[in-house]
């Protein structure tokens, strides 16, 4: 259920963890700790320094690899199909002033320490995301059912939303929600594992509507209750389109606080990979002052790639899509997993059957933004007759579902519309004139005494992911019984036991990792791939400072059983 929010001045990525953070309860591993230790994420062998090794995608997983490869005096190699940023992408209105339009991640909860991390290393600048009813928000409009609702705070919601949010937060203690959430807070790892051990037993094969039925809390209220639940969530707006997923999906969220005090990134999270392209580490092992990933590149990465072979004198061998073929002895792959069938041809022998069949199986959701650039935060104007705000952060079940106003130094935008799955799926065939012209209809219903489009300038902005070749889709959400596909792909990074011509390639992205479409499961990802590249080459974490992998054993998600 939305709730207000309310967000700190400041929380210091590398200063002693306080408070609830993205430790994932699948795989307790504290990835912020590990960055911020003074001794680092290892070394490798000297006759190693200046070794290549591929990185395809230059998404903020693949950039955060390469990143953390180069400073331990390795070479990586980009592969990028199309642009830096992958799915952090900023698309400018036009203008040296105006406003961008964030067509992929655009909020970021401060429980992603990882990713904090290097969004403080680079310098970049954050405030809250105006959320539904946060308090970056001046006001919130609920529409539902050709009825609207005006809110400042959450204390301004008529008594039967409020009921719903009741529903919902008993619903969670069901689960255990206050005892995990103590658990993350002190990093109390065993019980961590104890109490999610216990869920994934119990709700790997439950849908998020199904356990929203069978909780005590709805079954003891209307239908209509979580008809409306659906409508306008909790925390980021309406997740109906989510009700088909895994109820571990959404407890992953809860529990992290991954829905909570989100911030937005001025200028563009799209900067957040851009600057790590063109910043020169003052550490690097093995390279000369003033290293970067992008004068490694001679300022661009190297095309898309079209296939990944066994190599003749390397463990590997890609081919870009011009038709040049290069050998390395270690691969990371970034790119969501669809594409290792649907678009690069990769030979089957470099992954088990178990695990192109984790691949196969992953299912991504829909995704669709429409953007405007305005003259002014016109939102801001004082309706005369109601004392109202002539425009407000709006969540409806119409054909927009939430709509949100954005504003970053002054310049000012809206984004008409953001929708998932099938919701997502109404505009996919549509162009962008259309688009608009029916998410400016839907708005006039609530708001029918402003004029929206007087205050549009300049061309607008719309992406669907699904639509994209080079994704297919926005981002991964399990579906009920995928537990032990995830698992494979999230351990894969650990590799002693495979065959000795699978080991070297690695996985990562935010698809990998237990916490989809969420910016810190890509750093983390990265994370488990920069040890396992490290392993791979004979090199090893610092004794003080253990990775992810050497704490595998005593941290490994929990293996279900297969059963007859």
């Amino acid at each position: 259920m939305t709730t207000a929010q309310t967000t700190p001045d400041a929380v210091p990525a590398d200063g002693p963890p306080t408070g609830v953070t993205m430790l994932g309860p699948d795989f307790p591993f504290s990835y912020d700790e590990q960055l911020a230790h003074p001794a680092g994420l290892g070394s490798v062998p000297a006759e190693h320094h200046g070794r290549e090794v591929a990185i395809v995608g230059g998404g903020l997983s693949g950039i955060v690899t390469a990143y953390e490869l180069m400073r331990l005096g390795l070479r990586p190699v980009i592969y990028e199909a199309d642009q830096i940023g992958g799915r952090l992408r900023s698309q400018p209105f036009g203008g040296a002033d105006g406003p961008i339009a964030e067509l992929g991640g655009m909020r970021f909860p401060l429980s992603s320490r990882a990713l904090f991390h290097y969004i403080d290393k680079v310098g970049l600048r954050t405030s809250p995301f105006p959320n539904p009813l946060s308090e970056a928000t001046p006001s919130t409009v609920i529409e539902l059912g050709g009825e609207s609702h005006y809110a400042r705070t959450y204390d301004d919601l008529p008594p039967f939303l409020k009921d719903v949010a009741d529903a919902w937060h008993e619903a969670l203690g069901e689960v255990g929600f206050a005892e995990m959430q103590q658990a993350l807070t002190d990093r109390d790892v065993p019980r961590i594992r104890e109490l999610w051990a216990r869920l994934v037993l119990e709700l790997d094969e439950e849908p998020f509507s199904g356990f929203l039925a069978n909780s005590k809390a709805f079954q003891a209220r209307s239908h209509r209750h979580r008809e409306a639940f659906g409508q306008v969530g909790f925390g980021t707006g309406g997740w109906d389109t989510d009700f088909p997923n895994s109820m571990l999906e959404i407890l992953r969220v809860i529990f992290t606080n991954a829905d909570e005090e989100h911030q937005m990134v001025h200028g563009g999270a799209q900067q957040l990979p851009v600057r790590l392209w063109n910043d020169a580490p003052d550490d690097c092992v093995h390279w000369p002052a003033g290293t970067s990933l992008a004068s490694l590149h001679g300022g661009a990465p190297l095309p898309g790639v079209a296939r990944i072979a066994p190599g003749t004198d390397r463990q590997f061998a890609l081919t870009d899509r011009w038709g040049t073929t290069r050998e390395y002895d270690a691969v990371v792959v970034t790119c969501q997993v669809w594409l290792l069938s649907a678009r690069i041809d990769v030979d089957e022998s470099l992954f088990s059957p178990a695990l192109w069949m984790a691949m196969e199986r992953t299912h991504y959701m829909q995704s669709s933004k429409t953007f405007v650039r305005v003259d002014r935060p016109f939102w801001k104007d004082v309706d005369p007759a109601t004392g109202r705000d002539l425009m407000s952060m709006t969540l409806t079940d119409r054909l927009n579902r939430a709509t949100y106003l954005l504003e970053d130094d002054g310049a000012a935008s809206i984004c008409l519309s953001y929708t998932w799955n099938d919701d997502a799926l109404k505009w996919l065939a549509l162009p962008v004139e259309e688009r608009v012209r029916l998410q400016l209809h839907s708005l006039r219903k609530i708001y029918p005494d402003v004029d929206i489009a007087s205050h549009i300038v300049g061309d607008p902005i719309t992406v669907s992911w699904e639509s994209d070749p080079n994704f297919m889709g926005a981002f991964k959400a399990n579906l009920p019984g995928h537990y032990r596909y995830q698992r494979r792909l999230f351990t894969h990074f650990v590799q002693d036991a495979l065959p000795a011509h699978q080991r070297g390639i690695f996985l990562a992205g935010d698809d990998i990792s237990w916490t989809a479409g969420w910016a810190e499961g890509a750093v983390t990802t990265a994370l488990n791939a920069v040890w396992g590249v490290v392993h791979h080459l004979g090199g090893a974490s610092a004794p003080a400072n253990p990775g992810p992998g050497d704490r595998f054993d005593e941290l490994a998600p929990l293996a279900l059983p297969d059963g007859l």
